[in-house]
């Protein structure tokens, strides 16, 4: 059986190919990849050649959301054993021998690496093949309840559970998403589980504002000024990544509310209106990945305590990951998109 896998070799050089078979370290398991999710990054790898400051410099797997079974396991005796249904945790926690971090809050690691990430050389490979091996540490168990599928849900459910609690306790609070995409459709789900008393969420494209409305959030056109400026929310977690994004965030907030800015800004100066932020008594929070959050994600998607019905609109097989991407680049006729690397379904 071919070890498919999707690499990225330039800008808009995406290939799949027969990859070699894993060669675990002591400490990896061989796992077989069931179902992963294409992320933004994954998308700004094909269509730039670069996510941010990570600039493609040699081929590299990509995919960091991924579920799977594992086939072999470590021959150090950490981790699962063979047959184990898991979830993948990508980061990897490193100093860079200088600068000074939280050891709580590994996402904050200074030197850390991210499966599919092309930040350093060699870049860290990723896991979109159908046997990778991964660190022991990295395998998350999945309940039986839980389905493979929904299980690769678990790393961006994740980043939106820790953007949201950036914000602390919001039960009983009008909270206000700003950019309806996988990872906002997700912070309106982790809401509604928290206990939010009303969600709205705003984009420019009709889906995704469907699937919003499906979650049970309210929903606005992002391009209403006048309405965002209305909510006066109590929490905006802003997930477009956009300055226009973090303007209308800003407008959302009620006086002495908070904004957690959660989408990825791009490098370097960005206008916002801090007036406004300063005048209301607004707290400002970033949110970067997510640390202690993975297993009660896990916990909560298998337990049917967070709903996310709806936001994965594509499971594409893995030899057709060129069309699936391109699928997942328009947001007006999707949402989250899935590959399936089980040859059964290819």
């Amino acid at each position: 059986m071919t070890n498919l896998g999707v690499v990225a070799h330039a800008a808009g050089d995406l290939r799949v190919e027969d990859l070699p078979e894993p060669t675990p370290a002591p400490d990896e398991a061989i796992v077989e990849i069931a179902h992963g999710g294409v992320c933004g990054s994954d998308l700004h790898y094909w269509r730039h050649g670069a996510a941010g400051l990570s600039v493609l410099r040699e081929p590299m797997i990509l995919g960091h959301e991924v579920a799977g079974t594992v086939l072999v396991p470590a021959a150090d005796g950490s981790g699962p054993a063979a047959g184990a249904r898991v979830a993948v945790h990508p980061l990897t926690a490193h100093g860079d021998g200088a600068t000074p971090w939280p050891p709580h809050r590994p996402n904050l690691s200074p030197g850390s690496t991210y499966l599919g990430s092309a930040l350093r050389l060699p870049h860290t490979q990723g896991a979109f093949v159908r046997r990778a091996a991964l660190p022991a540490r990295m395998l998350h168990a999945v309940p039986d309840s839980l389905s493979l599928e929904r299980a690769a849900l678990a790393e961006p459910a994740a980043v939106a559970w820790h953007g949201l609690e950036r914000a602390g306790d919001v039960r009983g609070k009008r909270v206000a998403v700003i950019g309806s995409g996988p990872i906002g459709l997700l912070v309106a789900a982790v809401a509604r589980h928290h206990g939010a008393g009303e969600v709205i969420a705003t984009d420019l494209e009709e889906l995704p504002r469907s699937i919003a409305v499906s979650l049970g959030a309210r929903t606005l056109d992002a391009r209403d000024d006048e309405a965002i400026g209305a909510l006066h929310a109590d929490v905006v977690v802003e997930s477009s990544g956009t300055a226009p994004g973090l303007a209308a965030a800003i407008a959302a907030a009620g006086r002495g509310g908070t904004v957690v800015m959660l989408g990825l800004q791009r490098h370097g100066a960005v206008d916002a209106p801090l007036a406004t932020a300063i005048t209301r008594e607004l707290t400002l929070t970033g949110s970067f990945r997510f640390a202690g959050e993975f297993d009660p994600v896990i916990a909560a998607l298998a337990d049917g305590t967070l709903v996310v019905d709806g936001i994965v609109t594509e499971v594409v097989p893995v030899a057709r990951a060129v069309e699936a991407f391109a699928i997942a680049g328009d947001a007006s006729a999707s949402s989250k998109v899935l590959l399936a690397f089980d040859p059964a379904e290819a």
